[in-house]
């Protein structure tokens, strides 16, 4: 397999992903730079801090070349506050937010609540073969909208009993308000890989 495969390394648990991504078969490559961007056919934005990631991509020059790959149709999964970055429409954010606009969606910053109200749950993803995906949720955001074009791949139930949207995707876009990086389920990573070698 050939497909190079970043992960935007400037916050987060960048990581996690990585070694998800080289567990796939993929060489993965730490994106900091402009440069490094242009290395690869896919990437993963991970969890981590949405506000200093926006920041942080724009103090690298990084923002005009995502915007550019992205609008390309670059592979892209975003995890939490890669959701986050991904949405075209960002609720409870600052005034700074960096908002990329791959996936028509609008989406609630820490809504299931703060760190100590992190969970896990048994969540259907009928998208992929197999059993539940065990997600694991920290600081979780939720999707309250989604564009005509955009498909839910999963959701799950809060405390006041409501479906939550947690997991979508739109053409070559890909987010999970969950950390699968964080368990050894690599079945969203693999989706990725297909959709890179697919873009290929």
């Amino acid at each position: 397999m050939t497909a190079r495969i970043g992960v935007l390394a400037v916050q987060g648990d960048f990581r996690e992903h990585a070694r998800m991504l080289a567990d796939c078969g993929v060489e993965p490559v730490l994106v900091r730079t402009p440069e490094h961007l242009g290395q690869v056919a896919g990437l993963i934005i991970p969890g981590g801090e949405s506000t200093t990631i926006g920041m942080l991509i724009r103090r690298n020059d990084l923002e005009a070349p995502l915007r550019d790959a992205l609008a390309g149709g670059m592979p892209v999964f975003g995890t939490c506050a890669g959701m986050i970055l991904l949405a075209d429409e960002v609720l409870d954010g600052r005034s700074d937010q960096l908002s990329l606009g791959a996936i028509d969606m609008t989406v609630r910053r820490n809504a299931f609540g703060r760190q100590v109200d992190s969970f896990e749950a048994a969540v259907e993803v009928p998208a992929l073969t197999g059993p539940a995906i065990t997600a694991v949720f920290i600081r979780a955001p939720w999707v309250e909208r989604v564009g005509a074009g955009v498909e839910i791949l999963a959701t799950v139930t809060d405390d006041d009993h409501t479906d939550r949207i947690v997991a979508v995707r739109q053409g070559n876009a890909l987010a999970t308000s969950f950390h699968p990086e964080v368990t050894q389920d690599k079945r969203f990573h693999t989706l990725l890989v297909d959709m890179v070698l697919e873009d290929s």
